[in-house]
């Protein structure tokens, strides 16, 4: 089997080195195409084997199943450079929440699935939620969810709870950093602490609260309570926590969601328009 991938920028190297990293795909079993071929010469310098495709065409004549990697808004370009060399036995993965499976099925031969990755995929962690359509066959499917296995937890998700799975399995990471540079300033800026000791600190801190949670040590709601002793210095901190943070994270999902129509609409009219 020969896995191919239109586009390796951010999420798409994340993909073909998780693959690689977890022995889920040799190299050698690799072909990938860029707009800027030195991203993919970078790769196949890095991993011995890997093909470097001179366009998306000769991705899609030589790849059993393609992982299309680009933008929303150069789907139709990219598309249109490949969609002819597709054929019913070929598997397209899309990784791109606003293009919908539907809208995908119209402009191609060849069973869709879509796949929204995690940067936590690239320590061969996290979730990637999966989506089928209806072309997708039980032998695409097994393929798929076999190799995403490898490097994530995959789940299954309906099309309408992919927005918010979405925002807490892959935009997550973004929000939680956040907050953690937020307390990383604050220590600095309250204290004196150095940024890098509390760089450190904090670093080390979700480290170790990453593996209370995966050896299933505790519940959120029982660590919290675990920590915070009545009456205690934690439960202080808290009162401060309790007055800002409830509401925050609606206003975070009403503005993914509200951003995610305006695309889903925007995107639609460029496809199929």
């Amino acid at each position: 089997m020969r896995i191919g991938f239109v586009g390796t920028g951010s999420m798409g190297r994340v993909l073909i080195e998780a693959f690689i990293a977890s022995k889920a795909a040799h190299p050698t079993q690799i072909i990938a195409s860029n707009r800027t071929p030195a991203k993919v010469e970078e790769l196949a310098h890095k991993h011995t084997g890997l093909i470097v495709a001179q366009d998306n065409q000769e991705v899609a004549r030589n790849a059993d199943i393609l992982f299309l990697c680009v933008k929303p808004f150069e789907y139709k370009q990219a598309l249109g450079q490949f969609a002819h060399e597709l054929t019913a036995e070929h598997c397209l993965v899309t990784i791109t929440s606003p293009v919908t499976l539907a809208e995908l099925e119209e402009l191609v031969p060849c069973q869709v699935i879509r796949a929204v990755p995690s940067i936590t995929n690239a320590a061969l962690r996290g979730i990637t939620l999966v989506e089928y359509g209806t072309t997708a066959t039980p032998e695409a499917r097994e393929v798929v969810l076999s190799l995403l296995a490898k490097i994530s937890r995959p789940i299954e998700v309906e099309e309408k709870f992919l927005r918010i799975a979405s925002d807490i399995s892959s935009c997550g990471p973004a929000f939680l950093s956040y907050i953690l540079q937020q307390m990383i300033q604050a220590a600095e800026e309250e204290i004196g602490l150095s940024k890098e000791t509390a760089t450190f600190l904090t670093t080390q801190m979700v480290i170790g609260f990453a593996g209370l949670l995966e050896q299933e040590l505790f519940t959120l709601p029982t660590l919290q309570e675990k920590v915070c002793v009545p009456g205690g210095i934690t439960g202080e901190g808290l009162i401060a926590l309790q007055k800002g943070i409830p509401g925050v994270f609606n206003e975070v999902f009403q503005r993914t969601h509200a951003k995610f129509a305006e695309d889903l609409h925007e995107v639609s009219k460029h496809l199929l328009g």
